[in-house]
């Protein structure tokens, strides 16, 4: 059984469009440890949701690949927490942000730091 944290981050963590069709194409193969290894080279995913990225490749899904992308996926699938995000950069509270972020999520500590700069980048042009 996956994880809701697993998979909200395998679906906000930037992987690279090379990555992502070189796990494809392992997978394909029964390669699927190897398609797992691929895909944590070139991001942050972790040992938890790297197989849930792999899955949801599988299935036809693309992952970002870049942090705006992340940023707009994590909109789509939990618009409450970047309301709450917004709230605390606002507040100039950069720390607790990605604090939050990481807590509902399995982001490691760079993904989180680089979505919560996204998000505050977005603010800074409104």
């Amino acid at each position: 059984m996956t994880s809701t944290k697993a998979r909200t981050t395998a679906l906000i963590m930037p992987v690279g469009q090379a990555a992502q069709n070189e796990a494809k194409v392992l997978a394909a193969e029964g390669r699927t440890a190897k398609a797992i290894r691929r895909l944590r080279k070139d991001s942050g995913l972790g040992l938890d949701a790297a197989p849930v990225a792999l899955d949801l490749l599988a299935q036809g899904h693309t992952l970002p690949t870049t942090y705006g992308q992340a940023l707009d996926a994590l909109r789509h699938l939990d618009a409450s927490l970047v309301a709450e995000m917004t709230h605390l950069l606002s507040s100039g509270d950069r720390d607790s942000a990605i604090r939050l972020l990481r807590e509902r999520t399995d982001i490691d500590l760079a993904g989180g730091y680089h979505v919560v700069t996204e998000l505050s980048g977005q603010l800074d042009t409104r």
